[in-house]
């Protein structure tokens, strides 16, 4: 027999070629893209991610993987990381159908005048390429509509249907610019088309009972539900809708099963139904049992642990959401989504500095993540840090401009900051996909009331009311109407923002001023009442009455809507607070003690309680248990910049420390550089260490800032122990002009005698 031997060298050759060919760039990047389109496909968007960009790194000009890594982005939301890929793979291949096409489904989406123009041109050279192409079609027909062009979308949306009859989309996009044309019954005869083209279909009938549903026409809606189910018995969007739709009428059993039979079909999209909707109905211990029924049945779920956690916390449950979040991080220490809900947690309960160390190691975990940055910004805010938490949520904007909750605070910052030119630049700069949002809307109304632009907050006044009646564009749209010295007008605007919120104080302090516009004074207060009246159960619209006859000097009934404020709300201390103010006022210091101790005794960490207790131990002289007062409120909230300061005063002048007083009194001015007070307090610490030069640059400062006249008698001692006796003569007269009966006057008169 002969034996055919492969010499040594030629099996490895061999062996070589074979494993090149499996090896290929091209076949790595086909078996990356095969794995990362079955896991797109089944939602997992980050795994997906992952194997689209080792694609990348195989074949770094192949456009397709771009394109790829575009879609989950899609997919996850994350548009902006979107764009940028599409852009990529065009760069690679101008032709790519899909990236063109997706690129532009993007552009037609937003609000801008020029995108939408690109978007279209776009789809206009990709339809000549592929005729009928509904995804084109539909998605030209968006642009046009967004361009005002609805004749045009139209007549392509008729044609693309007479091709392609049981093509949805389309028959959705038409409805849609029938609604806009106000043509609703043209809208239902589209849809009832669809519904004949795919009578097997759930799909359409779901859609048409929408349509319905968006009219009042209940129940038509519920018969497209309900002939839905019978199509497809487990159709999860008909069975949820027609649930909601249940709910609304009051029909609370038959949506409750509608829930409960959702939940049970075993599609995760809908498990959690039936516990959000016991959660709802206020039904909370249920719901809270449901929701630990889907932790235990996939406890590696980290949505359910999530809904479950957030749970516990609305419940005050803290101790059970902290438990459970220890238990996981115990075993998965760098658990990035506990991490995250521990340290909101731990800021919630004032455990500031353990808050921050878990966001510490989020930060080293993901540097880049803007949401971890936003949360990093919420504790410096519950710290006082402003200037920290404008710095974070700067951060988070960088990494994610889509990041609106992050803009619309930053705003809301600045503009009480009185920085009014900032915040408009800031909402200026929003994506153009959001810039028609409702909150992005009122936010700019603000900055523009803010920065004296009335003519544009008038048509952004305009924009948002014709989107929807909320109280807040109504309160703007009476402010407007009352600069505007029309206090009728403005009235009816506010009036209809307190039917619809009955406690927005700032519709009220706004109602108030439209009859001192009108020389109606007596009037305000009384309307005040009369509306008190209506709404005896709102705790804010108490405290507000209780507050103007405190300042109207009568304060008995001040007391009694104060009272009535708590009754409302028993576990709010601002009315307690308010009762306190009062006693102050008429110098009952032991009930003010009292009403504090009490309001502690609930609530120890209460720093509000904590320094008031302080300033009361002040004006009774008892000045050490003020220092203690104070330290706890620094203790427990480091950035309160009144505890700081009123520290850094007492252990200057009662103490006589002024080393340690200058620490406190150094970090006060650091948190608030624009505050007179603390300038002065500041710069009269460093006159008792004798460091008068320094103390005249912050003394000076507190003077032009503020109009105090301590702080004008501060200055004068300085500029005499300078020797400037010249400008501390001019100083102390225009102190003694402004308020000659202070302890600081006699204090500075004596220097300047001893000066002679």
């Amino acid at each position: 027999m002969t034996h055919i031997r492969i010499r040594p060298l030629a099996v490895i050759l061999l062996v070589t070629i074979l494993s090149g060919c499996a090896r290929s760039p091209k076949a790595r990047r086909d078996a990356f893209l095969s794995k990362g389109k079955t896991l797109l496909a089944k939602g997992e968007y980050s795994r997906a991610l992952l194997e689209f960009r080792n694609a990348t790194q195989v074949m770094p000009n192949d456009a397709e993987a771009y394109y790829q890594i575009a879609r989950a982005c899609v997919a996850s939301g994350d548009l902006r990381t979107a764009v940028e890929a599409f852009k990529k793979a065009l760069d690679r291949n101008p032709k790519h159908a899909g990236a063109q096409l997706g690129i532009s489904q993007l552009m037609a989406i937003t609000s801008s005048q020029e995108l939408l123009k690109d978007a279209q041109s776009r789809l206009e050279s990709l339809l000549n390429n592929s005729p009928g192409n509904p995804d084109v079609l539909n998605t030209l027909a968006l642009t046009d509509l967004k361009l005002g062009k609805t004749e045009d979308a139209v007549q392509m949306l008729e044609q693309a249907l007479i091709k392609a009859p049981q093509q949805l989309s389309s028959s959705v996009m038409l409805a849609k610019a029938k609604v806009l044309q106000k043509d609703i019954k043209g809208a239902e005869e589209v849809l009832m088309k669809a519904c004949d083209a795919e009578p097997n279909s759930a799909d359409p009938r779901i859609i048409l009972g929408r349509l319905y549903r968006s009219q009042k026409k209940m129940a038509e809606a519920e018969r497209e539900y309900q002939h839905a189910l019978k199509i497809d018995p487990k159709s999860g969007p008909a069975l949820m809708d027609l649930a909601i739709l249940q709910n609304s009428l009051g029909r609370k059993q038959e949506a409750e099963e509608n829930f409960k039979r959702l939940a049970g079909q075993g599609d995760r999209n809908y498990k959690p139904a039936y516990a959000l909707f016991l959660f709802e109905e206020g039904r909370r211990d249920e719901a809270i049992r449901e929701f630990e029924k889907l932790f235990r049945e996939n406890p590696q779920d980290r949505v359910a642990r999530t809904r479950l956690v957030a749970a516990y916390q609305s419940t005050n449950r803290g101790v059970e959401a902290r438990s459970l979040l220890d238990k996981v991080l115990k075993t998965h220490s760098n658990d990035v989504d506990a991490l995250l809900q521990r340290s909101e947690l731990l800021r919630s309960a004032k455990e500031y500095g353990q808050a921050e160390a878990d966001l510490n190691k989020v930060m080293h975990l993901m540097p880049n993540s803007a949401e971890v940055h936003y949360v990093a910004a919420k504790v410096h805010e519950s710290r006082g840090a402003s200037h920290r938490f404008r710095e974070e949520l700067s951060e988070a904007l960088r990494l994610d401009p889509y990041l609106l909750t992050a803009r619309l605070e930053l705003a809301h910052n600045l503009l009480s900051s009185n920085k009014a030119k900032a915040a408009l630049a800031l909402l200026s700069s929003t994506p153009d996909i959001q810039k028609r949002l409702l909150p992005v809307i009122v936010q700019r109304n603000w900055a523009l009331w803010a920065s004296g632009d009335l003519t544009e907050m008038r048509k952004g006044i305009d924009s948002g009311l014709s989107q929807e009646r909320s109280s807040e564009l109504l309160v703007q749209d009476g402010l407007w109407k009352l600069r505007a010295r029309n206090p009728t007008a403005a009235r009816d605007s506010l009036e209809e923002a307190l039917k619809i919120n009955a406690n927005d104080l700032q519709a009220l302090t706004a109602l108030t001023e439209t009859y001192v516009a009108q020389k109606q004074t007596h009037m305000s207060l009384q309307k005040v009442k009369e509306y008190a009246a209506r709404v005896p159960k709102s705790a804010p619209v108490q405290e507000f009455l209780g507050f103007l006859l405190s300042a109207e000097g009568d304060r008995t009934a001040a007391r009694e809507a104060f009272t009535a404020a708590k009754a409302a709300e028993p576990q709010s201390t601002r009315a307690d607070l308010a009762l306190v103010q009062l006693d102050v006022g008429e110098g009952k210091w032991d009930s003010a003690k009292a009403g504090l101790k009490q309001i502690l005794s609930a609530e120890s960490g209460n720093t509000v309680a904590l320094l008031w207790l302080g300033n009361i131990e002040v004006f009774k002289k008892d000045y050490n248990a003020a220092l203690e007062h104070f330290r706890a409120v620094v203790d427990a909230n480091p950035n309160d910049t009144q505890a700081l300061n009123n520290l850094a005063y007492l252990l200057s002048e009662y103490q006589k420390d002024p080393d340690q007083a200058l620490k406190y009194a150094q970090k006060t001015r650091e948190l608030a550089p624009q505050d007179a007070e603390f300038a002065d307090t500041l710069g009269w610490v460093l006159y008792r260490k004798g460091l008068y030069s320094s103390a005249i640059t912050h003394l000076e400062q507190a003077v032009s800032q503020g109009d105090s006249a301590v702080a004008k008698y501060h200055l004068a001692m300085a500029y005499a122990k300078a020797g400037d006796a010249k400008r501390g003569r001019a100083t102390l007269d225009a102190a003694l002009k402004r308020n000659p009966n202070l302890p600081e006057a006699q204090m500075a008169s004596d220097i300047f005698k001893q000066a002679r």
